[in-house]
């Protein structure tokens, strides 16, 4: 489960993968038609993993459905600078892959 902003940290966008560093560069290279792609939302600030893709999708259901502030004050919780994480969990060769 992730959640992702724009360059202007004006747009919240949570979703769900079981490939986090996959999943962000298809958003960074605009690969899919959307939301993400329409608004440039290509940003990692927040992240969690889990042990099931249930839990996974109970816990994005349950962030989805919380306020805009809730989702700001869980990724002030560990990222209150609003850091880009993408490079911080994703090596280069992993990206390299998945470009290939």
């Amino acid at each position: 489960m992730y959640i992702l902003t724009n360059k202007n940290n004006k747009v919240l966008y949570t979703g769900l993968t079981d490939n986090l560093c996959r999943r962000v560069l298809e958003h960074i290279l605009k690969i899919n038609e959307g939301f993400t792609k329409r608004y440039n939302v290509d940003k990692l600030l927040y992240f969690e993993e889990f042990g099931s893709s249930d839990e996974a999708m109970k816990r994005e259901k349950q962030i989805k459905a919380g306020s805009r502030e809730k989702k700001i004050k869980l990724i002030n919780q560990t990222n209150p600078g609003w850091h880009n994480l993408f490079h911080e969990i994703c090596s280069e060769h992993e990206e390299n892959e998945i470009v290939k």
